[in-house]
């Protein structure tokens, strides 16, 4: 990829809201992006960012204008996902549903929203067993700036959830095969030499 397509995907994904919520039909913002740059998708695909960005769009990439497509979905105020920690289980399927980690909790134990840094994409809706959750409007009417500094945090945070499931995949992979995790064959290795320090040691002394 050139540095000027690269360059494209970074300007048209510096526009999008960064809820992450796959309403356009793509796995996250930046896939969206870079299906624009590459001309395989449209303007008006992205509900969270209403007509705004899709004027936003038009203007990037010398087309159109064309208003949000409700096949994709309609664009609300915003909101943030809130849990009934009274009718949680704790069955964790919100929390892997989260693209930005914004739900915090362990298995058996009730969870909880970080409102702050949830999205709003409801993509914890649909896996909830127990209908636990629920959107409620922020009632919030940020500037433009201040919705470009927020989804700038969404897409940092979505980054650092991409890279964690990397890495649990690999330590998944490496497990599979028999690899230990670094820290985990470094203690391994230290303990290891410190049976063999007591054994020689051992023999030093006439001990057994």
């Amino acid at each position: 990829m050139t540095g000027a397509a690269v360059d494209r995907i970074r300007r048209i994904d510096a526009l999008l809201p960064q809820t992450q919520c796959r309403q356009c039909g793509y796995p996250g913002c930046r896939p969206y992006a870079e299906a624009l740059a590459a001309d395989r998708a449209d303007i008006n695909q992205c509900p969270p960012g209403g007509d705004e960005i899709a004027r936003e769009l038009a203007a990037l990439l010398g087309v159109a204008f064309k208003s949000v497509d409700a096949r994709f979905g309609i664009t609300k105020p915003p909101a943030v996902a809130v849990i009934d920690e009274a009718l949680c289980i704790g069955c964790t399927l919100c929390i892997q549903a989260c693209p930005v980690d914004a739900i915090v909790g362990a298995a058996q134990f009730m969870h909880t929203v970080i409102a702050h840094d949830c999205t709003g994409c409801e993509l914890c809706l649909p896996p909830c067993p127990v209908d636990c959750i629920r959107m409620v409007a922020t009632g919030a009417q940020p500037a433009r700036d201040e919705r470009r500094f927020a989804a700038g945090r969404a897409r940092r945070r979505f980054e650092l959830h991409v890279a964690r499931l990397d890495r649990e995949r690999q330590a998944k992979r490496d497990t599979n095969r028999g690899v230990k995790h670094p820290t985990v064959q470094r203690a391994i290795e230290r303990a290891k030499l410190r049976l063999a320090q007591r054994k020689q040691s051992g023999k030093l002394s006439g001990k057994p």
